[in-house]
């Protein structure tokens, strides 16, 4: 009889360890997951969305560098840029790697059929505030 228990509890060790590593396995596979959902994913949207800036600059747009010159761009050439810094017309070459921000560019993205949007809906606000407080005064 003894030898049928610890036959039966050998089974039943042997299904657990079996068990256990799908479990691990799943675990590891959510674990992997979560790093790709929240923390690959966004950074490598984050290099493209710098990378695509880099590559969109333009003469005159106003950049901030890494080590936070201000600036217009004045030339480009390959892999450099001429920024100018100051009212005295200071000019310094900096890497185009080395471009943190674009501040004020020079040909703004106009998203027109947004703006548009906006725009009554403020006049709107405004005229029936300038209503309601005409109609107080009275």
């Amino acid at each position: 009889m003894h030898n049928a228990i610890n036959y039966l509890s050998a089974d039943t060790a042997s299904a657990m360890t079996g068990f256990s590593s799908w479990t691990t396995l799943i675990m590891l596979a959510i674990v992997a997951i979560v790093f790709y959902f929240f923390l690959y994913r966004p950074q490598k949207k984050q290099e493209q969305e710098t990378s695509s800036m880099r590559n969109n600059l333009e003469v005159g747009d106003e950049v901030t560098t890494i080590g936070g010159i201000i600036g217009a761009i004045v030339s480009m050439k390959g892999e450099t840029v001429t920024i100018e810094t100051s009212a005295d017309r200071t000019k310094i070459r900096v890497m185009r790697d080395s471009i943190r921000s674009v501040d004020v560019p020079v040909h703004p993205k106009e998203d027109t059929s947004a703006q548009k949007a906006k725009k009554p809906e403020k006049a709107d606000k405004s005229e029936k505030a300038d209503g309601k407080d005409g109609g107080e005064k009275k």
